[in-house]
């Protein structure tokens, strides 16, 4: 009776969840090419009719050169995912390349739907994250190596070099998502009021006002 009520239970909760809690579905189909026009909201792309699929939608050549790295913050990230490629809908994976100047800094942001791992291409980079009890893990990486930035947790990557750097990134999601932390704060749009910004970082509103013209989009 009890292994029979308990079997009633764990059904009766499977039931009334919501369907958020339960695990990805593996893939239904070969592949689900992405229709980046077609105005169905969907979690990701809905599919391209299996007729329209070419080759094209599984290439891109975006990552094979250097990006201009000519802005303020000295790096430039030239991204593989599923708006550029359409094939990988679904799929869960991703590339980006990050190109740095000698001094260029890819500065503290974040992945919310992603862990990324790179490998360093070219120079020399100090990197690092910070885990949810304030502990900053970095390390100073150089050609052929490999560092993990953990799913959510905010990080940076720095050329301190004299020649310039590039790494290719992977993601475990199509489109992992990239919230920079200054930009997030300083030039959201409505903004985020100088009161609050002034209280969080313990300055004052002069100081708020500037950074956030510094940060305001086509700076």
């Amino acid at each position: 009776m009890a292994k029979s009520s308990l079997f009633s239970l764990s059904l009766s909760l499977f039931l009334v969840l919501p369907p958020c809690l339960a695990a990805d579905p593996d893939q239904l189909q070969d592949i689900c090419v992405a229709d980046l026009n077609s105005g169905v909201k969907l979690n990701g792309f809905a599919c391209k009719p299996a007729a329209s699929v070419t080759e094209a939608d599984f290439f891109f050549k975006g990552l094979a050169t250097a990006g201009a790295t000519n802005n303020t913050m000295g790096s430039l990230v030239t991204a593989a995912n599923v708006e550029k490629i359409p094939g990988l809908n679904t799929l869960g994976v991703s590339l980006s390349r990050i190109d740095y100047a000698p001094g260029g800094l890819n500065p503290p942001h974040t992945h919310p739907r992603a862990t990324e791992v790179v490998f360093v291409l070219d120079g020399t980079l100090d990197v690092g994250f910070i885990t949810t009890a304030n502990k900053l893990i970095s390390k100073t990486i150089t050609k052929g190596e490999v560092f993990v930035f953990p799913r959510g947790l905010v990080h940076f990557q720095k050329n301190n070099g004299a020649a310039p750097a590039a790494v290719i990134a992977a993601f475990n999601s199509q489109l992992p998502g990239t919230q920079s932390i200054a930009v997030a704060l300083f030039a959201a749009t409505p903004p985020v009021p100088d009161h609050v910004l002034a209280r969080a970082f313990q300055i004052g509103s002069k100081e708020v006002e500037k950074i956030k013209c510094r940060l305001a989009p086509g700076k």
